[in-house]
């Protein structure tokens, strides 16, 4: 607690003490409820005796401790503001329940919800024997010989298939964002 700069008069406090209805009444109108009042009047005499050195003698004290209560309601109403939290509560439930059922990490939720729809068009827009070796290597994890087995045909064959698959994948990607530049497509070109 800050001291005061200087003594205070027995009448400064004699006079505020007096002002106390009149300050309660204004914090009645200022606050939600009664104890929020009293603590209002509270903070604004704490304010008021702390400062009592700032105030001049024979002005206007109730203006003074009036102002003092305002300011204390304004700074708690616009702290109280700043402190609340937004939220929406359906997409919150969405995100929870997503993310415990599938046990996802809040990273794959949103990499899912960002570029997911792409993603699953560029994947339909591949050849079938391209698209299930790239999806059991690299969303199924899967290993060559376990996709060779799966699909019967030699792990040669697989190895292709992969590296053709993310090829065209890239390709297709691009193509949907619109971001493939003339000399990525001639690149991609090359490589085949």
């Amino acid at each position: 607690m800050r001291e005061p700069c200087g003594p205070r008069s027995a009448a400064f406090d004699a006079e505020a003490v007096d002002y106390l209805d009149h300050l309660k009444a204004l914090a009645r109108r200022l606050a939600e409820n009664r104890s929020e009042a009293d603590d209002l009047v509270q903070e604004a005499y704490l304010r008021a005796l702390q400062s009592s050195h700032r105030f001049t003698p024979g002005t206007n004290l109730l203006g003074w401790l009036r102002t003092i209560l305002t300011n204390v309601a304004s700074n708690r109403r616009r702290d109280r503001f700043r402190s609340r939290v937004r939220t929406n509560e359906a997409e919150v439930a969405r995100a929870t329940g997503a993310w415990a059922s599938s046990g996802a990490t809040p990273e794959q939720l949103l990499l899912n919800d960002v570029i997911g729809g792409r993603l699953q068009m560029a994947l339909e827009s591949m050849p079938k024997a391209l698209r299930d070796a790239t999806w059991l290597r690299d969303v199924e994890g899967l290993s060559y010989t376990e996709i060779a087995a799966r699909l019967r045909v030699p792990l040669g064959t697989v190895m292709s298939r992969i590296s053709r698959g993310r090829r065209l994948l890239h390709t297709r990607l691009l193509a949907l964002d619109g971001a493939g530049s003339n000399e990525e497509r001639c690149a991609d070109d090359d490589v085949r």
